[in-house]
Formats: structure tokens, sequence, C-alpha cells
């Protein structure tokens, strides 16, 4: 059973109630259960009440930017990318923990005695379903808060240090397959054990069954997240990317490179919601197709900042080349061959740094079942495109997670059995405007960038 970016105690535990309702089983019939969340996002409690002392702060949260401009100024950038693999961006947990230590009255106060926990929201997840006895995480959301270490697989003091933060706040790091603790809500008449824990995009690369040091996924969500598998080493960027923690199972920890997109989908969710030329998001496709192409529209949809490997917190969004012809259709096109040329961008940074060449790109998420989107990625990639029959990863790789804890796989090879093909996208588009169009995007790209006003 895998649960998927929820953030209210009382939601899940009413989602996941219902569910089991639903399909008439009970604790006797779950093996384990594994939860997989949205990183970054960080959350603050009462140790003892369990109450949360502020509203979450979600990782496309940007209040901390000045903050990290401070960092970079002050000359920390190396220090913090050698121990974490991460660039200093508002992105990550630890500005938005001290924001709460600095803001919350009596937070701070409260987290030097001992009686406030920090955790992501697999953290939450976990102590809600223990009723706060069961205080966790695992290496690949510890590896997100920009305090953890990556080659020691600690907390470090130094980081701890520079942000103010106590250590006593901190969850116990796990790996990402085995035993966390038992659930002691009513939901379940009897203990079901919690197996497996991954920050989503890890869990995707898992579900994926990227197993294999080079090989790519990609998801697109309300962001999209590259992850390539490096191996048993991790890889220093040297076109920022982050470094980062694939997963730890037993004592054999993988690492992964990784680019960020900061708006994916949610670009079509402003299309839907801002521009209102859709009335739902599954609209967009159809209206896209409408056009043979953008007529020289581009959109950078840089709606909270950049990602990588661009990393301006300060971009804004652009649609450039408008004309008298243009509609709602050549945007809304462009919308979605955006979030696909800022994959393309990460791509080349991602082959750049590990010495390979692309070969084939596994996609997941809500938007790549858009076959417009998906088809213009392998057109601008040149390379194969695979959607697999379960586009929802994220909890797919989790429940393998546990279930390889409690025994209900024996191997990851038998696993790997699994994963099948949904539909293959094959590069259709010539060499020569694959060139004009991508030269489009980076020139459209370079406007924001040098725009500071």
């Amino acid at each position: 059973m895998g649960l998927a970016d929820i953030g209210d105690s009382l939601g899940y535990l009413l989602e996941i109630a219902e569910a089991i309702s639903k399909i008439g089983i009970n604790g006797h019939n779950i093996a384990g259960i594994g939860t997989a969340n949205q990183r970054e996002t960080t959350i603050v409690w009462d140790r003892e009440t369990g109450e949360p002392v502020y509203n979450t702060i979600v990782w496309q949260d940007r209040r901390t930017s000045e903050y990290c401009d401070s960092l970079v100024e002050e000359g920390h950038a190396e220090m913090i990318r050698e121990k974490t693999g991460l660039i200093i961006d508002a992105y990550f947990s630890a500005t938005k923990i001290k924001w709460i230590l600095d803001n919350v009255p009596g937070a701070r106060e409260r987290a030097e005695v001992g009686k406030l926990c920090f955790g992501t929201v697999d953290s939450w997840l976990v102590s809600c379903l223990t009723r706060h006895t069961v205080h966790v995480t695992d290496v690949s959301n510890a590896a997100r808060t920009m305090l953890f270490n990556i080659h020691t697989l600690q907390w470090d003091d130094d980081l701890l240090r520079l942000f103010g933060i106590p250590k006593s706040m901190l969850p116990e790091v796990r790996p990402n397959s085995g035993i966390l603790g038992y659930t002691t809500t009513t939901i379940f008449a009897h203990e079901v054990p919690i197996a497996g824990m991954a920050g989503d995009q890890q869990a995707a690369l898992f579900g994926q069954m990227c197993v294999r040091p080079g090989s790519v996924k990609n998801t697109y969500g309300t962001g999209c997240f590259l992850l390539m598998n490096s191996g048993d080493k991790p890889i220093v960027s040297q076109n920022r990317l982050l470094t980062t923690i694939a997963w730890k199972i037993g004592e054999k920890v993988t690492y992964a490179l990784e680019g960020s997109i900061f708006v994916g989908g949610s670009v079509v969710q402003w299309l839907r919601d801002g521009l209102h030329c859709i009335s739902s998001s599954s609209d967009v496709e159809e209206l896209a197709a409408s056009v043979p192409d953008t007529d020289g529209v581009y959109f950078v949809p840089a709606l909270t900042g950049l990602g990588a490997p661009y990393w301006d917190q300060y971009a804004r969004g652009c649609i450039s080349g408008i004309s008298r012809g243009t509609t709602t259709a050549h945007i809304a096109r462009a919308a979605l061959e955006g979030i696909a040329y800022q994959v393309y961008d990460i791509v080349k940074a991602m082959e750049l740094d590990s010495g390979l060449k692309l070969t084939e790109l596994k996609v997941d998420g809500g938007a790549s079942r858009n076959n417009l989107l998906m088809q213009f990625q392998s057109d601008i990639l040149q390379t194969q495109v695979f959607r697999p029959r379960v586009t929802e990863t994220t909890a797919l790789g989790v429940a393998y997670l546990a279930g390889l804890a409690v025994g209900f796989w024996e191997s990851i090879a038998q696993i790997q059995s699994q994963w099948h093909v949904e539909h293959e996208f094959s590069p259709q588009m010539s060499l020569e405007k694959v060139a004009r169009d991508i030269d489009g995007w980076h020139d459209a790209v370079e406007r924001i960038l040098n725009d500071k006003r």
C-alpha cells in the first residue's frame, strides 16, 4: 500500500479507512505500508501532543529566498554542496525550519529544550500512524533537507550550527526498506508494519525499476524531476545538477543525479485557473493539437523561478513570440513544449556530468499521459521515450520497498519482471527543426534570465 503526498493527518486516515473499507480488508490482509511524499515540504510539531506549531511550508515556497542569497554571499555555497550535494535554494527544508523557529512565537525556545520535532511529510505520516511514538525519516528525504551529509549518512553538525537548528528536532534516519514501526491507529484491527519510505522521486525511480547505473526516469507531476541512477558512488555535478541519495536497502547505498523543474504539470493548472483557456487539465492536449505548431511562440514557465540547471529563484515566466495570429491553442502548445524543453536542458547537463549518452527515457506522472507532450519530448531529445502500463510509479515504488522488507517479494530481480511498456514514442522530427526549436527556446530563457527589473 503506497501513501503519496498527503499532509493532513485526519485526511489521510480517513482516506485509508475508506480505501480498506471499499475492498473489504483489514490489518490481517495488509503485509506492510509504504509512505511516499513530496520532499522538502516542512512540518514542525509538538513532540508530546503531535500538534503542528505552524502551517506546512511546501517545497515551492520562496519566502526564504533572500536568506539563501545571504548564505551565498557569505561563502557557504561550496561547503554545503560538498556535504549535501545540493545548491543553496529556498527549495530545501533547512531554511524553512529556520524560518519557523525565527518567526513563530516561542518555537525556538521550545525547540532548544527538545519539545519540537521536524519532519518532511514522511516523518509526519509515520508519526501520526504510530500516535506520535515514532520519529523517523529515510536517507532519500534526509538528503533533501540541506542538513544531511550524503557521504557520512549523518546529520551534519556544521550545517546545524549554520542554520541554528537543534539536533534534537531531527528524526532518526533509516534505510528505505525495513520495518520503521507498527501502526497504533484504530483504522486497522491489527498492527501493520510500516516497512517502506522514500521521497516521491526516489520512489518513482525505484518503481520504474531504474536499478542499473545510468538508467533514467522523468516524472511529470506538479514539477518535473529527472533522476539518473549513478550507482554506489555520488557524481559531483559540474553542470548545476543535484547529487542525492536514491535509496538505501540493507547496507547498500545507491546515489542519483537529479535535475529539478519547479513548474511542470502545474503550468497546465495555470492555463486552466489563471488564463481560463481550458475547463479541465485533460482538455489541454486537444487544444494544443488543434494547431500544427506554436507559430514561433515560446512559453518559459518560470512561475516560481527556474530550477536546474539555471537555479534562478527570481526568474518569472515569459511568453514570447506573440503576434496578431496567436491563439490560446498556440499558447497551450507552447506551455506543453516548455515542459519538454526544460527536460532537454537537464538531460544535456546530465550527459555532461555522467559521460553517458541518454538512449532511453522512462516517464511517469500525470502529464506523461499526454501523448502530444511525450511525442515532442522524444522529438526534442531524439531518443526513445517509454511510458509504462502503471504511471503511478511513486506509490508503486514505495510498495515495492515495503514488500521487500516484509518478504512479499524476495528480490529486486523478481520485481523487475513486473515492469511493462504501455507505449513507446520514437523521434519523428528532423534534426534541423530540432536545432531551430532549441535555439528559440534558449533565446526565450535568456530573455528572462537577463530581465531583473
